[in-house]
């Protein structure tokens, strides 16, 4: 079963993500606990035998060794860190792609239960089968690809004991010759049924045909998508070297890293220690990233993370059958929701998040961005005949320029650069233009009661 931890970690707290560490059922440490124990077993050994079984010249060889095997793991002679990290992440994006290509029944069931009609029993016959067929073809695929479904359905009598296959479909299935995988065969009676309902007009129009194929197909797709999964593994050339790297460096680390007499002067050898305390952390992450590696290269077994294909099966059965049969037509009276007379109107809160009413909502990062007017000029081309230079409207009466565009009216006809051309050429009505030597251009509304001065730079003799 997918161990899910997803509800404890809602919330960074202090201690929140420690408390996983004790978890036994899907850790690190089931899955390595063996190869660990193996790790210092083997140190062991070889500490007691340079210890107490040697004679001091062949403590001196040994000596020797252990320092030659030290300067390999303390150097870049055999790159696991590198190795390590570009396995994994392909490892992971190919558990990725195998989580995104499971074939979910979803879209295919609410075009078949919206377009192939039909409260008769023909047009029910025709929808369940429709999905029936779907869902053969991933039992089908999957059987082929994961251990527990083949432990679920080990033949295909199996299959058709628990309703995905007729006996009738069997020896049909059966007749047909291939040497390949005939998983998309219920597919294709998905396609023959599709037609025919069609022709008896169950299926409306071309449109809706259409529709129902191209659901179909992109369900055929990812049952396809799941079989190269399986088909096309990563090359065993490069698990071989991932593998090689690890285990040929800690078996170098075995001998390397054991404490030698410190009375003899070795470098880096002043303390003895007898346990390796942070060569077995090493060990721990290091093969421990290996064994991610092992665990999600292939996520149809029977692992404590791999995916739940069985109760998949069984949901999407389940769902399908409901969606196409069960709610068919079945709609609830349409009513006038609880708002309806209200033309503004909150949605309540608990009292645990009435909190949140508090906060402002959120309208964009440069809302609220504060500018000077030096950057809110604008800037005409050298080579325009006409200069200007534009700054913020005040208002009188405090509003500002967003008060005169949400009224319609003022100055600014539109809000726009051309609007104020036109209104020096074109003043209102309603208002008044007076004009100074210094370039203030003062426009005066009668009906709003407001003045707004804008100062233009002309160019002389224009």
């Amino acid at each position: 079963m997918t161990v899910s931890y997803t509800l404890e970690v809602a919330n960074a707290k202090f201690g929140g993500f420690s408390k996983l560490l004790f978890r036994w059922k899907g850790s690190i440490y089931k899955l390595l606990y063996k190869d660990f124990l193996v790790f210092c077993g083997v140190y062991l050994f070889f500490s007691v035998f340079y210890r107490f079984l040697l004679t001091p010249r062949q403590q001196d060889l040994f000596e020797r060794i252990a320092l030659y095997c030290d300067h390999f793991t303390n150097s870049s002679f055999i790159p696991v860190l590198f190795v390590l990290g570009f396995y994994v992440t392909l490892a992971f994006n190919r558990w990725w792609g195998q989580y995104t290509s499971f074939p979910l029944p979803d879209n295919l069931m609410m075009v078949v239960s919206g377009n192939v009609h039909g409260a008769d029993e023909r047009g029910r016959l025709l929808r369940r089968t429709l999905m029936r067929y779907a869902n053969l073809s991933s039992v089908l695929i999957l059987r082929s690809i994961s251990t527990r479904v083949h432990k679920r359905f080990p033949t295909l009598e199996h299959v058709v004991e628990a309703g995905f296959m007729t006996s009738h479909e069997l020896k049909k299935f059966e007749s047909l010759h291939s040497d390949f995988n005939k998983y998309w065969m219920p597919l294709t009676w998905f396609t023959n049924l599709a037609s025919r309902a069609r022709e008896e007009g169950r299926v409306r129009d071309d449109i809706a045909l259409r529709l129902l194929m191209d659901e179909l197909n992109n369900y055929r797709t990812k049952c396809s998508l799941l079989f190269h999964y399986d088909w096309i593994s990563i090359p065993l050339v490069y698990t071989q070297v991932v593998t090689i790297a690890v285990y040929s460096y800690f078996a170098l680390c075995v001998i390397g890293r054991q404490f030698l007499n410190p009375e003899k002067g070795y470098k880096d050898h002043k303390l003895d220690m007898y346990v390796p305390v942070f060569t077995l952390l090493q060990f721990f992450f290091y093969t421990g990233w290996l064994k991610v590696g092992e665990l999600i290269i292939n996520p149809f077994g029977e692992d404590d993370d791999d995916f739940e294909t069985n109760q998949l099966i069984d949901r999407n059965i389940q769902v399908s059958m409901l969606a196409v049969d069960d709610m068919y037509q079945n709609l609830a009276p349409i009513v006038k929701d609880k708002h309806w007379a209200q033309r503004h109107f909150s949605i309540p809160y608990t009292v645990s998040t009435a909190a949140e009413t508090l906060r402002p909502a959120f309208k964009g990062s440069t809302f609220d961005m504060r500018m000077s007017a030096d950057d809110l000029e604008i800037h005409q081309p050298a080579d325009s005949s006409v200069r200007m230079k534009y700054f913020p409207l005040k208002s009188s009466l405090g509003d500002g320029l967003d008060g005169l565009l949400q009224r319609g009216k003022g100055v600014l006809r539109g809000g726009s650069l051309p609007s104020l051309i036109d209104v020096l050429s074109h003043p209102n009505e309603d208002e008044d233009v007076d004009a100074s030597p210094e370039g203030e251009v003062m426009f005066s509304n009668h009906n709003e009661q407001e003045k707004v001065i804008i100062k233009v730079a002309v160019e002389p003799n224009k």
